[in-house]
């Protein structure tokens, strides 16, 4: 290990992740600036002397250069383009902090550029094949979709299950605005999906045997509540106020992926103990 001037080390251009969250590398300054960098920052030999491409840290070098640090240390590794986006990438998704579609934007480079099969990233990053597959697959949704799911509008599982109706996009996008305007849950979207399509006629001549739902009451204020919390959480919730006051409220996730989300949100810090990575 050695000590490097930070302005001897330049950024990866295969870094897998895309946005830096601003908050995130304010707290982790904030961390340097008491504590120093605990963790070393791997790097490769360029070809210019005495400066380093980062492989894996490029956070921590940034967090140092706010903390005002002049030197970080560093682990130098022989890194081919190929292994320097695989080593970012197997980092990225140890630590969590990669969204799906900047994991699926590293995958597909890795498959272009250079040559990988699925079943060689999977071996590589020890995930299943069927993970890896699906995971490319969302860089198929239209741009809409994608950008809902960077913004974290709609959870991984939305996306996945809106993917069946790939070969209609213009139910694929009606879902969509229905996940967002009334806080579909997954098992909600994946049945809706498998529901066959009617036509205009057939769901008026429903509409006009049973009659329209007759409209009830709502509490303006529970229903903005229940809007931020949807809007902030991407799934559905329920407030069950009581009449003599307090409540309870119920917030829905539909695998063990989708509550490690939930509690990143709500709960941020923790292990992440609920998610098996296959």
């Amino acid at each position: 290990m050695l000590e490097v001037h930070v302005d001897k080390l330049e950024p990866n251009p295969y870094q897998p992740r895309q946005n830096l969250n601003e908050n995130t590398l304010e707290e982790l300054t904030l961390s340097i600036e008491t504590h120093g960098v605990v963790q070393p920052v791997v790097v490769r030999r360029t070809d210019e002397e005495d400066v380093y491409q980062i492989i894996a840290g490029e956070r921590r070098w940034r967090a140092a250069r706010r903390a005002g640090l002049q030197t970080v240390p560093c682990i130098v590794q022989e890194a081919t383009d190929e292994k320097a986006l695989e080593l970012a990438l197997v980092e990225n998704l140890q630590r969590d902090d990669l969204g799906p579609l900047e994991t699926a934007n590293a995958l597909q480079h890795l498959v272009h550029e250079f040559g990988l099969t699925q079943d060689q990233l999977s071996e590589q990053l020890g995930r299943s094949r069927s993970t890896i597959a699906n995971t490319l697959r969302l860089l198929e949704l239209p741009q809409p979709i994608k950008q809902a799911l960077a913004e974290e509008r709609i959870t991984q599982g939305h996306a996945r299950a809106l993917l069946a109706l790939a070969a209609e996009p213009e139910r694929m996008m009606a879902l969509f605005a229905r996940i967002e305007e009334e806080g579909l849950t997954v098992r909600e979207t994946e049945a809706l999906t498998r529901e066959p399509e009617r036509s205009d006629a057939e769901s008026e001549a429903e509409v006009g045997e049973s009659g329209p739902p007759a409209p009830q009451p709502t509490d303006p204020h529970i229903e903005e509540v229940k809007r931020r919390l949807r809007d902030r959480l991407g799934t559905k919730v329920t407030l069950l106020p009581r009449s003599k006051g307090g409540g309870s409220i119920h917030i829905t996730y539909h695998d063990a992926e989708d509550l490690d989300r939930i509690l990143s949100l709500i709960a941020p810090g923790g292990p992440r103990s609920y998610t098996t990575l296959r």
